[in-house]
């Protein structure tokens, strides 16, 4: 992708809903995991809730995920049929390849997406809570990253940043638009 933004091909292939992520009819759902893959607060105890005690199990098989990968599990009781594992960076101030780890853990979702030619997959706002990731600086990171991989993927076909509050809905709409004035996100 060049410094003049997304192509609209890719922008339209992206949108952004304020939302419950475990409610969504989409092929995936990203998890925004632990390294250890165990269920936790926030997005992915909701997700685990959501999914029921099968989940948890199939994680504990897979064990371990480092920061900036991601990995894939039925999505059990979920309407999603897979949830993507993302780990995202803990913020330690932005000195620790916080930007590279967080834009790494949406590009691994997208590359098991494409292997499992996934039609829909829908990201939370990964890194953004517990970990303190700051969300405006997350926002522009998330958009950017999955604008360039749309750029040159042709799976997923729909891409959407489903946001749990209406700031992170706002800074991802934000990001969004600035990509499509060729800004950058």
């Amino acid at each position: 992708m060049s410094g003049s933004g997304a192509s609209p091909g890719a922008l339209a292939r992206m949108t952004v809903v304020e939302g419950d992520i475990t409610t969504l009819d989409v092929e995936a759902i990203v998890n925004a995991a632990n390294e250890r893959l165990a269920p936790g607060g926030g997005v992915s105890g909701a997700i685990h809730r959501a999914a029921g005690p099968e989940l948890a199990k199939a994680c504990a098989k897979i064990g371990h995920c480092p920061t900036g990968d991601a990995v894939i599990t039925p999505g059990f009781g979920l309407k999603a049929l897979w949830v993507i594992h993302a780990v995202g960076p803990i913020w330690h101030g932005g000195t620790a390849g916080e930007d590279e780890k967080l834009a790494s853990a949406y590009r691994r979702s997208l590359e098991l997406a494409l292997d499992h030619e996934l039609e829909s997959v829908a990201f939370p706002a990964i890194s953004t809570g517990i970990y303190g990731f700051p969300p405006e600086r997350a926002a522009s990171i998330a958009v950017r990253t999955v604008a360039e991989f749309l750029e040159r993927a042709s799976w997923p076909r729909r891409v959407i940043f489903c946001c749990f509050s209406p700031e992170s809905a706002a800074l991802h709409r934000a990001a969004l638009e600035r990509l499509a004035r060729g800004e950058g996100a």
